[in-house]
């Protein structure tokens, strides 16, 4: 039996070079914003908190005095480091662990992001209240990622769909709840927005090698949608949707 945290290992260490070359996740106006938050604080340290593929640490490292991406797999680590390398980013540095359990004092950084990770975390409040801890008073949290409909049928779907596609994947939070929180771990939520993001089927389930009997029942979950689900993903006929992101940005007080 494997663990949680063995299952997410094992996923993106097997597909750590797709994440690298994704347009989906190398591309976005929410990393050049992102830099735009980064590179106004001045001289920032900066966490980039389950960094995948690298691509917030690599948009930020470029206006800021330090990165460190972070992640739970290895393997991706790897990729990323290279990747940095390659690029001449002397200030990116990475390590290894567990977004609920940071190995960083106090104080530490002056923001804290994530993209496109959050929805893999099987204990994000104590991830969030880790990333406060790890923040200097003042510090920003930037987080970026897939979000659930408030539709409660949706939802539904869309949980069921990525849990077949991904055996790692824990849950898309709602806007609202990402609110809730936020708050709960002590933070100030000073900006919010959303977006859809479209997801071309065919290279969104070979990206994470999902097998052939769980692309079969994700297609058959969608072929049996109703029509008000089918709407709220833009549901196409080779099964592409679009996916709501969300983007908060919240600060620590004090």
């Amino acid at each position: 039996m494997r663990s949680h945290s063995q299952v997410v290992t094992e996923q993106f260490g097997n597909t750590a070079a797709a994440y690298l070359t994704s347009a989906v996740h190398a591309q976005g106006r929410d990393l050049e914003e992102l830099a735009q938050i980064a590179g106004a604080i001045g001289h920032a340290k900066v966490l980039d908190l389950g960094c995948g593929g690298g691509h917030a640490a690599f948009a930020v490292a470029p206006v800021v005095d330090s990165v460190v991406a972070y992640d739970l797999s290895a393997q991706m680590l790897d990729v990323v480091a290279a990747s940095a390398a390659t690029r001449g980013l002397g200030n990116l540095s990475v390590q290894q662990g567990s977004a609920d359990c940071l190995p960083f004092d106090d104080d530490s950084f002056d923001l804290v992001c994530s993209r496109y990770s959050a929805h893999h975390w099987r204990g994000l409040p104590q991830a969030l209240t880790e990333a406060l801890r790890v923040l200097k008073p003042g510090g920003r949290l930037v987080i970026i990622d897939t979000a659930a409909p408030d539709d409660v049928l949706a939802d539904t779907y869309v949980q069921a769909i990525e849990l077949l596609r991904d055996p790692s994947h824990v849950r898309n939070v709602s806007p609202g709840s990402w609110r809730k929180l936020l708050g709960r771990a002590g933070f100030a939520v000073t900006a919010d927005k959303n977006w859809k993001l479209r997801l071309e089927f065919g290279s969104w389930v070979a990206r994470m090698r999902t097998p052939e009997t769980n692309i079969a029942a994700i297609h058959s979950l969608w072929d049996s949608a109703p029509a008000e689900v089918r709407a709220c993903f833009a549901l196409e006929a080779d099964h592409s949707f679009a996916i709501d992101v969300v983007m908060l940005q919240a600060l620590k007080l004090g």
